[in-house]
């Protein structure tokens, strides 16, 4: 993939020795960039700068010629960027449909997608938006039908209350998260994650010249922090709690009662916002119910709900989300918005009124797809169980299992080497079992392997199969 510069006019082919791929790259005085990914060990690198001269290519730093004379080009980037992780989600991700596309029967539960398509209703509304012209700018915010939409929902079905000035609708509840991140908070600030965590709440927190201070909760306490660990840790500087509940990874759910407890940490700390990320909150199973923290007492003031339209109504491609709040906050979203993406496709809006239109919490489409995704879970639950020296603790919503396989650290194997990390198990399962998963050190727990079950019952019978059997020739450190 080429970084094309301007103002050149001529072309050139470079092949990559190794691979035999060619590449159409662009010679002239100016030369091009060429990024390469290095999946095996989950890291991005970027290959030399190439220069054409006289039928050879030559690596170097990216040099401009100016009558003759050489002048190296500044390519440093930004400390905040260079600071920010990329994400082993997308990474594994792409690596996997590259091996698909190669012929590599891999079996893909990486993703944090529901495999089933967006439901017709949806669909339909988003076609004819298309038909009836509507494809123009929205308000930056989004449309007024949409934000009067969300307001009812919300005041149905998390028992908070809002008016459409105090909605923002993004493209994605991921750019929600981030513009709260960098609406309330300072350099220096810290923000509290609980781990294990979603990828990309640290990022953003560095984004933002923030410090993520994470608080680890063990798989022993399903997951869930600890509010005396909550309050041990907050400072002068603590600026903002992440809360995600259902959980990714884990699947876990947090209880009133728990939250309630957090309330009361928080209550004490004027400083101190919750972003409440909600966006699975309709992908939960009985007995488990989803508390909105912006419900609870003294709440509403401080906390700036996220939720969306990707996971629950099967739209991560239309991608879709927003954040409810108080005006001040929610309007400083809002300008951030204004001058980076401005507002929402005006399609995806559309559909996004047909989807809060279906029913209660979804309707009969979403509790079809809840009820699969149940089943899915039970039957992982059934199988690991199986596998000697594997953890797991049950998850109460969302479609991921977060399984502890440590047990298995330690050990050395033929022809691969030794499994000393969720990262080189995650290898050895890619390489060995052709199943892609991801390391829980990219949430934050090392000890642990994320499995997402969005995908049909016979594709995670077969991935099960695999997995199973790659790790049965493993012997655990402690037979060896």
């Amino acid at each position: 993939m080429a970084a094309q510069l301007s103002g050149i006019s001529s072309t050139c082919s470079l092949r990559d020795q190794s691979s035999g791929l060619a590449f159409d790259s662009l010679c002239s005085a100016r030369p091009t960039a060429i990024i390469s990914f290095s999946y095996r060990n989950l890291s991005i690198r970027s290959l030399e700068t190439r220069r054409h001269h006289k039928s050879s290519t030559v690596c170097s730093a990216v040099i401009v010629d100016n009558n003759s004379d050489q002048m190296e080009l500044d390519t440093t980037l930004s400390p905040r960027v260079n600071s920010v992780k990329p994400s082993k989600t997308v990474a594994i991700t792409d690596q996997a449909t590259a091996l698909v596309e190669a012929g590599v029967p891999v079996i893909r539960l990486a993703a944090g997608e529901p495999d089933f398509d967006t439901p017709a209703v949806i669909a339909e509304a988003g076609i004819n938006a298309i038909r009836e012209g509507y494809t123009r700018y929205t308000p930056n915010a989004g449309t007024l039908e949409l934000r009067t939409a969300i307001c009812k929902k919300l005041k149905e079905e998390n028992g908070i209350s809002y008016t459409p000035d105090q909605i923002v609708v993004s493209n994605g509840a991921k750019q929600s998260i981030l513009q709260a991140v960098l609406a309330v908070c300072s350099p220096g600030d810290e923000v509290i994650i609980p781990a294990p965590f979603w990828v990309s709440y640290p990022e953003m927190a560095r984004l933002a010249d923030a410090t993520p201070v994470i608080l680890p909760a063990s798989i022993s306490e399903n997951f869930l922090l600890d509010p005396k660990l909550l309050e041990s840790n907050i400072t002068d500087k603590s600026r903002l709690l992440i809360l995600c509940s259902p959980s990714n990874p884990t699947g876990s759910v947090y209880p009133k009662k728990l939250l309630e407890e957090i309330a009361r940490v928080v209550a004490k700390h004027p400083r101190l916002l919750v972003i409440s990320d909600e966006i699975y909150e309709h992908i939960i199973y009985e007995p488990a119910v989803h508390t909105s923290f912006a419900s609870l007492p003294g709440m509403w003031e401080r906390t700036l709900t996220i939720n969306g339209f990707s996971k629950a109504f099967a739209m991560a491609g239309w991608r879709l989300g927003y954040i409810a709040g108080p005006k001040h906050f929610v309007a400083a979203c809002n300008k951030i918005q204004s001058q980076s993406t401005s507002g929402a496709s005006s399609i995806a809006q559309k559909a996004a009124v047909a989807a809060l239109g279906m029913g209660y919490a979804g309707g009969e489409a979403v509790s079809h797809m809840v009820k699969a995704f149940r089943e899915r879970r039970d039957f992982l639950i059934s199988v690991f169980g199986e596998l000697d020296g594997v953890k797991m603790s049950e998850p109460q919503g969302a479609f991921y299992l977060f399984l502890d396989f440590s047990y298995y650290y330690g050990t050395e194997v033929d022809g691969f080497g030794l499994i000393k990390d969720s990262e080189s198990l995650c290898r050895y399962l890619l390489e060995k079992g052709q199943v892609a998963l991801v390391p829980g050190d990219a949430f934050g727990d090392d000890t642990c392997i994320r499995i997402s079950y969005a995908a049909s019952l016979s594709t995670l019978q077969a991935a099960a199969e695999r997995i199973k059997k790659a790790i049965l020739t493993l012997k655990s450190p402690a037979s060896v």
